[in-house]
């Protein structure tokens, strides 16, 4: 049952974008409709809430790569980019400034 649970919620919800607190409600529906027991439910809140979380953080990465790749191809400066320049001019102007 609590497999096909699982499936449910996967298939009607995006695991990623799943609060705890909208985790909890549903174990805690599920729980109080006689669907599962409490440990059921506490073990399928527990489940979801870690699955949750790692798919938070594969979706931040995908995010964050993708977003890396459309700024390399349209060739936009990064801050890194930016100090690197900053640095390497405060020290041209030091060496200029020095030379009679």
């Amino acid at each position: 049952m609590i497999e096909l649970l699982k499936k449910g919620v996967f298939a009607g919800i995006g695991l990623a974008s799943l609060t705890k607190e909208k985790i909890e409600q549903y174990g805690k529906e599920l729980i109080e409709q006689g669907h599962i027991s409490e440990k059921e439910g506490k073990e399928l809140v527990h489940h979801l809430s870690e699955i949750s979380e790692r798919e938070k953080k594969n979706m931040e990465s995908k995010i964050e790569d993708a977003i890396a790749r459309v700024l390399k191809t349209i060739d936009v400066a990064r801050k890194e980019d930016i100090r690197k320049l900053e640095k390497r001019i405060a020290k041209l102007e030091k060496a200029n400034s020095s030379q009679p």
